[in-house]
């Protein structure tokens, strides 16, 4: 990844998560940014860490060009950009 693209802040796009939550999540994924070069890599760290953190079963998906329609849990949904990448993050039962 650029180093341009690993300075900027996150522009969120929609979310039903908690501000607490928001923030974490924008933190582990700009560190995934800074230690990772491909965007499935980047998808993987950040999903490891909130399994990890938070409990199962989070989903990560992490590019330039996608669509998506998902089902999530109530409250574990995000979806942002950090530079050119967008960000689609949320936790399923």
């Amino acid at each position: 990844m650029s180093t341009e693209s690993k300075q900027q802040e996150p522009i969120l796009k929609a979310s039903d998560i908690s501000d607490e939550l928001k923030e974490d999540i924008f933190k582990i994924s700009a560190e995934a940014l800074n230690t990772c070069d491909l965007e499935r890599e980047i998808a993987a760290s950040i999903k490891h860490q909130l399994d990890s953190k938070y409990g199962n079963t989070w989903h990560v998906i992490v590019g330039k060009n996608f669509g998506s329609y998902v089902t999530h849990e109530k409250g574990n949904f995000i979806y942002f950009y950090i530079g050119p990448l967008a960000f689609l993050i949320f936790k399923t039962l």
